[in-house]
């Protein structure tokens, strides 16, 4: 039985028309004709960035999708996302929990998304990564590939286990895969069900869809065993609309982490990624007008100093990101990714307070789907 019409009779072969024909000829699909891979992208792009529409609301405008710290779920807040969105083109800069629905909510168009950027492959930063393809290729909204990833190649090691003993290591032969090989892992799992809509649906092939780029490293004497030493910015990418600036900064065992800087005509905005203190960040993100900067807060955690040690070889106690913001020169902090270690939620209040101490510029602690219209 066709799922569209209901008809189960020979006779509905005869409509002569895919599932997908079907839809986009009711309205429901939109589709480009006449031109084919990156060409359709950057006319589809552009067309999408000079009409008014959903994500024509300003010049420059950051869009908090979600900011949650960590992989526990949480129901109030969805995982780290962030969408920078530049003259009707966005950016997004990690793919947390929930990113895609998020982007959806927003309002936001997905044939205006002109890239991606992983921070570091943590699994908060990357759970939603792989369904802006897996799942916007469907009606009524589409994305239009190739759309460029730009983050991590593989680490190269892994860290010995945290307090002693011996870990177990998932798929050995190849331990610490970077961005294509994760992207490239998840379109051989979801096989089955590409190659079916490929047939039933004539979606485009997702394959297509990412064209990943794992980040070049300067040659600083990186490594697994030394994840983020003293170095310049380097640019990893450049449009019409941003030039996009990166550095490596230390999260703990994690390599390579990545903190971003987005410079445009109307503004800079820099993303802190995971960090903890890092004279790299300030480095980047000096003269910012804004400063999106992750941050915790252990006050009150009852442990054992080296666990809370662990925790801050790789996060900033929110107590203390003002400091950051202020030696950086950033017009405005906003955070997000944070998490309370010892509470439920974040008392957003308090938090504002205690990020306010040794900075001169505004603070805004982040909540999901909160606008900045910055120009």
């Amino acid at each position: 039985m066709c799922s569209l019409c209901g008809s189960d009779t020979p006779a509905h072969a005869a409509h002569g028309v895919g599932r997908r024909s079907l839809l986009t000829t009711l309205g429901i699909a939109p589709v480009v004709v006449g031109l084919s891979g990156a060409t359709a992208a950057a006319a589809t792009r552009t067309a999408s960035a000079g009409r008014p529409g959903k994500d024509k609301r300003g010049a420059l405008e950051l869009v908090l999708l979600g900011t949650k710290a960590g992989p526990p779920v949480d129901p109030l807040r969805a995982g780290i996302s962030t969408a920078l969105v530049v003259d009707g083109a966005t950016y997004v800069i990690d793919c947390g929990r929930a990113a895609v629905t998020q982007y959806m909510r927003a309002g936001l168009d997905l044939a205006s998304l002109s890239g991606i950027f992983i921070t570091h492959l943590h699994a908060d930063h990357v759970a939603d990564y792989y369904n802006f393809f897996l799942l916007g290729d469907s009606a009524p909204a589409q994305l239009i590939g190739p759309v460029p990833v730009y983050g991590p190649g593989p680490a190269g090691g892994l860290p010995p286990k945290f307090g002693g003993g011996q870990a177990p290591t998932v798929n050995p032969d190849n331990p610490t895969p970077g961005l294509k090989a994760l992207t490239d892992g998840c379109h051989a799992a979801y096989a089955y069900s590409t190659n079916v809509f490929l047939r039933d649906m004539g979606i485009q092939d997702i394959r297509a869809l990412a064209d990943v780029h794992e980040i070049e490293l300067p040659d600083v004497g990186a490594s697994y065993t030394e994840t983020a030493p003293l170095m310049e910015p380097f640019v990893v990418m450049e449009d019409d609309r941003v030039k996009v600036s990166a550095i490596l900064v230390p999260h703990g065992p994690v390599f390579p982490a990545f903190a971003f800087r987005f410079d445009t005509d109307h503004g800079s905005v820099t993303f802190s990624g995971d960090t903890t203190y890092s004279d790299n960040l300030i480095a980047l993100a000096r003269g910012s007008d804004v400063l999106v900067h992750e941050a915790i807060s252990v006050e009150g955690l009852e442990a054992p100093a080296v666990f809370v040690d662990h925790l801050l070889q790789s996060h900033v106690e929110v107590q203390k990101v003002g400091p950051i913001a202020q030696r950086a020169g950033a017009g405005m902090l906003v955070l997000s990714h944070i998490a309370d270690v010892t509470r439920p939620s974040v008392d957003v209040p308090k938090w504002k307070k205690w990020a306010q101490k040794g900075y001169d510029g505004e603070v805004i602690v982040g909540e999901d789907l909160q606008r900045i219209k910055l120009a």
